[in-house]
């Protein structure tokens, strides 16, 4: 894994810790989400795997350590430092909250135990890939918790950022309940169901929409989906049934969904398709589609991709990671951030949660309910293998629904308890006193 893939800032404070013999220290780094973002009531866990198997195999080429040596920023730099680069490996401790996990605010979710450089690298990488997975996931969780039941598809791979965010998009929304994906990688790399038949493109290379569909339901047979709204929308629709079938269904890409729906199952249902299912897509997010269902609207299932692909009404999360303790020759110093509305609790934690709140405690703490934060590395091993997707999706559908019904709603409630421990809350009065004594 390419060891430059991270913030320059992250490298001149190895080599830094390089300098001033602090490579050995072992320190304590947790990620932790500061805040959610506006309208969420919880986040989602996601991306852990990504996270592991950049951990695993972090590393760096001679062209790296080369293209570093030249750089001005490390014109004082020993060689040394260049020599321990060449044999990086990262050898700590990963504790992680697991994937389709509900989140809230102040709760460490990821907690790195390494010496110091080791652990220093990996923030840039291991913020950016968290909280973009665990974003799609929690827009994915809304869409499905609006849809009431009917199937989301996720579409958004076209409108990602990049290709690659698509197909990890494609994995955190199906974590986060959605059924399948447009995305044929993300089928292969992560065993997601894939959707998607023809687009409009298909219907206007033939010279009459009625050939299209039959050409169509030729070569897809029960799996086709007409797509109607190339020309008009009810005329494809009648068009459809002249076509015949048999066929899943049909999909409105454009105009009001609700009236065509209507108007559609209609003519689908005159024309002996009843079987066929109803598609709505395009520009669709939660709020719509609850609009949507709460109407009536004789919708089967939704396709969401731009708002779902970018997440597009909350973009980012207030995520950090920030060091929490050093051990030296066994000694733990702990340290922490008091700057207003940025701040930091000290000392490794663990959270607890039981059916009415959460606890954040010291680690090593007993408390009641599960303890979030379970062992996935150590000494730079996997101890065992990661739960699946299937895991990780079922864990999500189990927990969100455990969750009280105001947290499950679109609009912002009354946020989940998270407390401190007493040990924890020692912990953080002795800290700030020792850091101003």
């Amino acid at each position: 894994m390419n060891g430059l893939l991270t913030d320059l800032y992250e490298l001149t404070m190895a080599a830094g810790y390089f300098e001033a013999g602090k490579a050995a220290e072992k320190a304590t780094f947790e990620f932790t989400i500061r805040r959610l973002p506006a309208h969420r009531n919880f986040a989602l866990m996601a991306g852990l795997p990504q996270v592991v198997d950049y951990l695993l195999n972090l590393s760096f080429s001679d062209e790296e350590v080369d293209y570093l040596r030249g750089l001005p920023q490390f014109a004082r730099v020993s060689s040394a430092f260049f020599d321990s680069l060449r044999t990086f490996r990262f050898t700590g401790d990963l504790f992680a909250v697991p994937e389709g996990t509900p989140l809230f605010a102040g709760e460490p979710v990821l907690t790195i135990r390494a010496p110091i450089m080791e652990a220093q690298i990996p923030e840039t990488y291991l913020l950016s890939e968290i909280t973009f997975q665990t974003l799609i996931a929690s827009k994915a969780a809304r869409c499905v918790e609006a849809a009431g039941g009917r199937p989301i598809a996720e579409f958004g791979t076209r409108r990602a950022h990049t290709a690659e965010a698509g197909t990890l998009g494609a994995r955190a929304a199906y974590i986060g309940g959605c059924a399948g994906t447009s995305n044929t990688l993300a089928g292969l790399r992560y065993g997601i169901p894939v959707m998607g038949t023809a687009a409009h493109s298909w219907v206007m290379s033939f010279p009459c929409e009625v050939d299209a569909f039959r050409k169509l339901q030729r070569v897809m047979g029960e799996a086709t989906v007409q797509l109607l709204d190339t020309y008009d929308t009810v005329e494809g629709a009648r068009r459809a049934v002249k076509a015949g079938g048999p066929i899943w269904g049909v999909r409105l890409d454009s105009g009001d969904f609700d009236v065509l729906s209507r108007q559609v199952r209609a003519i689908l249902d005159e024309g002996g398709m009843q079987q066929a299912k109803i598609m709505a897509s395009g520009d669709l997010d939660e709020y719509r589609i609850r609009e949507l269902v709460r109407g009536g609207a004789p919708i089967d299932a939704f396709g969401v991709g731009t708002q779902l692909a970018t997440s597009a009404d909350a973009p980012n999360m207030g995520a950090i990671y920030k060091l929490v303790e050093v051990e030296i020759c066994g000694i733990k110093r702990f340290t922490a951030k008091y700057s207003e509305e940025k701040g930091s609790l000290p000392g490794a934690k663990q959270v607890f949660r039981d059916v009415a709140r959460d606890v954040i405690a010291r680690s090593g703490e007993c408390g009641k309910g599960e303890a979030l934060l379970r062992p996935i590395l150590l000494g730079g091993r996997l101890i065992e293998p990661l739960p699946t997707i299937e895991q990780a999706r079922e864990r999500a559908a189990r927990m969100i629904a455990a969750l009280p019904e105001h947290l499950r709603q679109l609009e912002t409630g009354e946020p989940w308890p998270v407390i401190e421990s007493r040990e924890l809350r020692e912990l953080i009065g002795r800290t700030r006193s020792n850091l101003r004594g």
